[in-house]
This record gives structure tokens, sequence and C-alpha cells, in this order.
């Protein structure tokens, strides 16, 4: 979304069609281009089949080759959990950008936020069913309403909200933990069984015909659910952050002296305490530590994710007022200029590779393969992205989304 610049003394007479439009904040376009490839990351190993087994060096697979288990190991260490609440964090930003743009085009925000969650929730709704059951566009626009019913509290009531909400989250993870390493859960060899049979069923399932694919989406929703219900509180702590930051403008300019040090010490501060977290988690999912700490392992890896989250968009915004760094922004912020098109464009791919509707490859393809594919198609989304946004201001995607959320006014040009 756009922010408002100085219009000039003009500005109030001038017709909204005709009133200059305001520029788009690069860094949030490019850390949203950023987290965009930790996204594909993290789901292509659902999606390949290679996440999701037993931990303790299962999770990766057996037969795993070294190199895999490396790849693996160093996805879970520093990416998984870490960019769904980076881009959390951005969806809350840019709530404040929409009101801003409801505000200039003097346009009543509550029904056309509506309409932009009710769109996100049935392109979402579709995409869990033919694509890929772990969509988050769902739990946005149904999470979505606590940002728009709370937008009028004071931004120092909603940091704090945030705080009380990550707590509570955090407390409970905590016990649940506990109680997984303290308690022995006595499944022996008739769990792991059942295991092995039900990751038959699903990879059989994910190999077969269209229809079969569709049916094991549809069937995973429970387990879906079960995952909201988990990760909820921390998306919605992100999203309460993120528009925090978006009231109070943090990120818009960020080469002030004061800022510059408070990015640094984010930084720093994330790194000392996610980075632990994270080779905690893949210690935990990969190896070496025993299946029985996987749960506990990946819950602290889960509660320091923040952390380092925030220490990769503070990295970032630091590095983009260098030249080079400069340079970075401009190739990851076309990316996120049309990050809903790249997204679902991401999930298209991998359904056609790893499922029946393709070359179904579900299960058959090690980790370093998996994630180096994924690498090369995200440069290749980066390099389609700009050849894009160099003629049209939105994605394909984006303009049926703003079509919805603008519905019954004249969309702008362009």
């Amino acid at each position: 979304m756009k922010r408002p610049e100085a219009l000039g003394p003009t500005a109030a007479i001038e017709p909204a069609a005709v009133r200059p439009r305001p520029h788009r904040i690069v860094e949030v376009d490019a850390l949203r281009g950023f987290a965009l490839c930790g996204i594909f990351l993290a789901n292509v190993l659902v999606m390949s089949g290679l996440d999701g087994l037993s931990g303790g060096g299962g999770s990766a697979g057996p037969t795993a080759s070294g190199l895999d288990q490396v790849a693996h190991w160093l996805v879970m260490a520093l990416v998984q959990t870490k960019f769904y609440l980076l881009f959390s964090f951005l969806f809350g930003y840019s709530f404040t950008l929409q009101m801003d743009a409801a505000e200039r085009d003097g346009a009543p925000f509550a029904p056309r936020m509506l309409r932009r969650l009710l769109g996100l929730f049935v392109l979402g709704a579709l995409h869990a069913v033919l694509l890929y059951p772990g969509d988050i566009l769902t739990t946005y626009a149904l999470l979505g309403l606590i940002l728009l019913a709370a937008r009028a509290v004071d931004p120092a009531r909603m940091w704090r909200a945030a705080l009380r909400v990550y707590g509570v989250v955090a407390g409970l993870y905590l016990l649940l933990g506990a109680a997984v390493a303290l308690v022995d859960t006595g499944e022996g060899d008739e769990g792991l069984a059942a295991s092995a049979a039900s990751a038959a069923e699903l990879t059989a399932a994910y190999r077969g015909g269209p229809a079969d694919v569709v049916r094991a989406n549809m069937d995973s929703w429970s387990d879906i659910l079960v995952g909201l219900l988990m990760m909820g509180g921390m998306v919605v702590a992100a999203f309460l952050a993120g528009f925090v930051a978006g009231r109070r403008r943090l990120l818009a300019d960020t080469g002030t002296p004061e800022r510059t040090a408070r990015l640094r010490r984010i930084c720093l501060w994330g790194l000392a305490v996610g980075l632990p977290g994270g080779v905690l988690m893949a210690a935990g999912t990969v190896g070496p530590l025993g299946a029985r700490w996987e749960i506990p392992a990946f819950i602290l890896g889960m509660l320091t994710a923040p952390a380092l989250s925030a220490a990769y968009a503070s990295g970032l915004l630091l590095w983009f007022t260098t030249p080079r760094g400069a340079r970075l922004a401009a190739r990851l912020a076309p990316a996120g200029r049309m990050a809903l098109t790249n997204y679902l464009a991401q999930s298209l791919v991998m359904a056609l590779v790893f499922t029946g509707y393709g070359a179904a490859l579900y299960g058959r393809v090690g980790a370093a393969a998996v994630l180096g594919g994924t690498l090369l198609f995200y440069g290749f989304q980066l390099a389609g992205s700009a050849w894009l946004m160099s003629s049209h201001r939105l994605g394909p995607v984006e303009r049926l989304l703003r079509t919805v959320t603008l519905w019954g006014r004249p969309a702008p040009r362009g």
C-alpha cells in the first residue's frame, strides 16, 4: 500500500481522481519480498513431504544424505516460524496504510476492510482446498478482524496488549512443553506403526490423481485448525506490533541516528535470543536430540522466533541505508509489491511438482535438491516481478483483491 506524501497547498481543493499518488515505502516492500522467500522455504518442506515425520533426526527422512540433513537443519534453525511472524508484522503495518488510503479517498474504512478480508478468506479457502492446506490467507482474514475492531486503540495500549498476548501464549506453550518432556506417552511400537501408516496413506494420496490431492488437502483441515489455535496468538501479537509500528511510522525513516541506534540494539538482542532458540528447534526436529524432545525444542524455538524475526527486519533495514543494501532493496521490492500473486504462484508450482497434479514427486526428492530448486524459482520470481512492476502498479491477484476492496468505487488507473 501507499503512504501519503505532502500534497502541497492546493491538495485540499484537488479532486481525488487527479491527486498525485503517494510513493510506496520501498523498505516495506523489500521486507515483504524477503519474507516471501522464507515462507516459500518453510512451505516447500511440507509440500515435498520432507516435514512432519518423527523428530530427532527423522524429519528429514531416515535415508537422507548428509547434505540433505544440513539443508533441512538450517531451514529449521533459521527459517521455520520466523518468516510467517515477519509477514504477520508487515500485515499489521500495511493495515495502517490501508487506513491512510481510505482516509485519503474520503471513504469509510470498515466496509472497505471487511470486503478486503472477505476477499482474502475466499482466496485462502480456494488455495487451501486446491493447492496447499497450510494456507495463511484464511488465518489473516479471520484474525484481521481483531485489528479492525481495535484500530482506534492508542498505540501504547496496543503495544502492551501485544506483549500480554505473547506472554499468555508463551506461558501456555511452556506448560505444554514441560508436560510433553516430563510425561512418557508410552507410544511404543504401535504408535510408531500408526504414524508410519498415516504417512504412507498421505504419500499415496499426494501421488494420486487430482481428486486424491483435493481430498488429502481437505482431510488436513483438522490439523490446520489445531495449528491455527496454537499459532493464532503469535500471529495476533505480531499483527498488533506491526500496527503499532505503522501508527508510529517506524519504517518510514530509518536513516536518522536515533532510529539507527534502535535498529542496531534490536538486531543484536534479536540474534542473541533468537539464534540459540533456532538451533534448539533444529536439534529437536532434525537432530541430534531424541524424538522425546522434539515438541519441547520446537516450542522453545517458536517462543524465541520473534526475536530472530526482529533481528532479520532490523538488520535488513540497516543494510538498506547503504549503497549495496539499497540495490538489494530495489531487487526485493517488486516481489513484495505483488507478494500475494507470488505466494499463490509458489503454491501452484509446488503442487505441480510434488502432487498428482503434475510430477507427483512427493517424498521422492531430498531436502538439498528441494531447497535449491526453491531458491532458483524464487530468483525467477524476483526477475518476473521486476519486469511486471516496471509497467504495472499491481500484480494480477492484487488487482483482483483491490477491485473487491473498492467495490462500487472507481479504482485508479495503472
